[in-house]
Protein backbone atom coordinates (compact mmCIF):
# COMPACT_ATOMS: atom_id res chain seq x y z
CA UNK A 1 0.00 0.00 0.00
CA UNK A 2 3.19 2.65 1.01
CA UNK A 3 4.45 1.53 -2.46
CA UNK A 4 1.17 2.48 -4.25
CA UNK A 5 1.03 5.36 -2.47
CA UNK A 6 4.77 6.80 -3.12
CA UNK A 7 4.01 6.21 -7.22
CA UNK A 8 0.62 7.88 -7.03
CA UNK A 9 2.75 10.98 -5.46
CA UNK A 10 5.78 10.81 -8.03
CA UNK A 11 3.20 10.62 -10.65
CA UNK A 12 1.04 13.81 -9.17
CA UNK A 13 4.25 15.05 -9.06
CA UNK A 14 5.07 14.44 -12.28
CA UNK A 15 2.29 15.50 -13.94
CA UNK A 16 2.53 18.83 -12.82
CA UNK A 17 6.06 19.19 -13.63
CA UNK A 18 5.15 18.10 -17.14
CA UNK A 19 2.23 20.68 -16.80
CA UNK A 20 4.15 23.86 -16.00
CA UNK A 21 6.65 22.23 -18.00
CA UNK A 22 4.71 23.00 -21.40
CA UNK A 23 2.91 26.02 -20.12
CA UNK A 24 6.24 27.35 -20.01
CA UNK A 25 6.65 26.22 -23.61
CA UNK A 26 3.99 27.42 -24.83
CA UNK A 27 4.68 30.66 -23.32
CA UNK A 28 8.29 30.81 -24.61
CA UNK A 29 7.20 29.88 -28.33
CA UNK A 30 4.56 32.67 -28.07
CA UNK A 31 6.92 35.18 -27.33
CA UNK A 32 9.63 34.03 -29.98
CA UNK A 33 6.64 34.52 -32.28
CA UNK A 34 6.44 38.23 -31.65
CA UNK A 35 9.94 38.56 -31.29
CA UNK A 36 10.22 37.06 -35.11
CA UNK A 37 6.92 39.28 -36.10
CA UNK A 38 8.58 42.53 -35.07
CA UNK A 39 11.93 41.67 -36.96
CA UNK A 40 10.06 40.38 -39.92
CA UNK A 41 7.91 43.94 -40.06
CA UNK A 42 11.70 45.58 -40.29
CA UNK A 43 12.63 43.20 -42.89
CA UNK A 44 9.21 43.73 -44.98
CA UNK A 45 9.07 47.31 -44.61
CA UNK A 46 5.13 47.34 -42.52
CA UNK A 47 6.35 49.82 -39.71
CA UNK A 48 2.65 50.82 -39.07
CA UNK A 49 1.99 46.82 -37.81
CA UNK A 50 5.77 47.02 -36.07
CA UNK A 51 4.45 50.26 -34.13
CA UNK A 52 1.00 48.08 -33.28
CA UNK A 53 3.69 45.97 -31.77
CA UNK A 54 4.74 48.78 -29.00
CA UNK A 55 2.78 50.20 -26.25
CA UNK A 56 2.47 53.92 -25.61
CA UNK A 57 4.79 53.59 -22.76
CA UNK A 58 7.60 51.49 -24.46
CA UNK A 59 11.30 52.21 -23.89
CA UNK A 60 13.99 51.02 -26.08
CA UNK A 61 17.46 51.04 -25.11
CA UNK A 62 20.59 51.05 -27.59
CA UNK A 63 24.39 52.81 -27.69
CA UNK A 64 22.19 56.21 -27.95
CA UNK A 65 20.32 55.94 -24.54
CA UNK A 66 16.56 55.11 -23.90
CA UNK A 67 14.46 56.11 -26.13
CA UNK A 68 10.22 56.00 -25.80
CA UNK A 69 7.69 54.25 -28.96
CA UNK A 70 7.18 57.68 -30.99
CA UNK A 71 10.83 58.29 -31.26
CA UNK A 72 11.78 54.45 -31.78
CA UNK A 73 9.37 54.44 -34.71
CA UNK A 74 10.42 57.62 -36.28
CA UNK A 75 13.84 56.44 -36.58
CA UNK A 76 12.27 53.34 -38.23
CA UNK A 77 11.23 54.89 -40.96
CA UNK A 78 14.92 54.86 -42.18
CA UNK A 79 15.50 51.28 -41.21
CA UNK A 80 15.39 48.23 -43.13
CA UNK A 81 15.98 44.62 -42.86
CA UNK A 82 17.54 42.65 -45.54
CA UNK A 83 18.07 39.69 -43.57
CA UNK A 84 18.44 38.27 -39.79
CA UNK A 85 18.87 35.32 -38.14
CA UNK A 86 18.34 34.50 -34.14
CA UNK A 87 20.76 32.07 -32.21
CA UNK A 88 21.13 31.47 -28.62
CA UNK A 89 17.77 31.99 -27.81
CA UNK A 90 17.09 32.22 -23.86
CA UNK A 91 13.73 32.71 -22.06
CA UNK A 92 12.83 33.92 -18.83
CA UNK A 93 8.98 33.31 -17.68
CA UNK A 94 7.85 36.17 -15.92
CA UNK A 95 4.48 35.39 -15.06
CA UNK A 96 1.75 33.85 -17.06
CA UNK A 97 1.33 36.41 -19.41
CA UNK A 98 5.11 37.97 -19.90
CA UNK A 99 8.47 36.78 -20.87
CA UNK A 100 12.33 38.34 -21.41
CA UNK A 101 13.84 36.84 -24.27
CA UNK A 102 17.15 37.07 -24.92
CA UNK A 103 19.15 36.48 -28.11
CA UNK A 104 21.82 36.81 -30.29
CA UNK A 105 21.34 38.51 -33.98
CA UNK A 106 23.04 39.17 -37.00
CA UNK A 107 21.33 41.23 -39.21
CA UNK A 108 21.85 42.77 -42.88
CA UNK A 109 20.35 45.75 -43.70
CA UNK A 110 20.11 49.61 -44.60
CA UNK A 111 20.07 52.65 -42.41
CA UNK A 112 19.36 56.19 -43.38
CA UNK A 113 20.66 55.25 -46.65
CA UNK A 114 23.92 53.02 -45.31
CA UNK A 115 24.33 49.71 -45.26
CA UNK A 116 24.80 47.64 -42.74
CA UNK A 117 26.39 44.40 -41.13
CA UNK A 118 25.24 43.72 -37.25
CA UNK A 119 25.83 41.12 -34.62
CA UNK A 120 23.76 42.27 -31.45
CA UNK A 121 22.37 40.94 -28.15
CA UNK A 122 18.74 41.34 -27.90
CA UNK A 123 16.58 41.79 -24.60
CA UNK A 124 13.15 42.03 -25.27
CA UNK A 125 10.10 42.18 -22.79
CA UNK A 126 6.89 41.05 -24.00
CA UNK A 127 3.27 41.42 -22.15
CA UNK A 128 0.26 40.42 -23.14
CA UNK A 129 -2.72 43.29 -22.17
CA UNK A 130 -5.99 43.39 -23.20
CA UNK A 131 -5.16 39.86 -25.49
CA UNK A 132 -2.72 41.94 -27.67
CA UNK A 133 0.83 41.14 -27.09
CA UNK A 134 3.23 43.88 -26.92
CA UNK A 135 7.03 44.71 -26.56
CA UNK A 136 6.93 46.94 -24.01
CA UNK A 137 11.30 46.86 -23.73
CA UNK A 138 14.13 46.50 -25.81
CA UNK A 139 17.75 46.60 -25.38
CA UNK A 140 20.22 46.22 -28.37
CA UNK A 141 23.84 45.54 -27.42
CA UNK A 142 26.90 45.78 -30.02
CA UNK A 143 28.98 42.88 -30.25
CA UNK A 144 32.22 42.48 -31.26
CA UNK A 145 32.61 46.01 -32.84
CA UNK A 146 30.81 44.32 -36.22
CA UNK A 147 28.85 46.88 -37.18
CA UNK A 148 29.23 48.62 -39.72
CA UNK A 149 26.72 51.63 -39.16
CA UNK A 150 25.27 51.77 -35.65
CA UNK A 151 21.31 51.18 -36.81
CA UNK A 152 19.35 52.85 -34.24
Amino acid sequence: MKRVRTYATVSLFLLTVMAAFAQQNALQSQVLAKERQELDCLRSGNYAEFAGLLPEDAVFVDSHGPAGKAEVVKNTAEFRLNDYTMEDVKFVPLSSKSGLLIHKVMETGTSHGKQFTAKVYISALWTEREGKWLCLYCQRLKRDNLEVYDAS
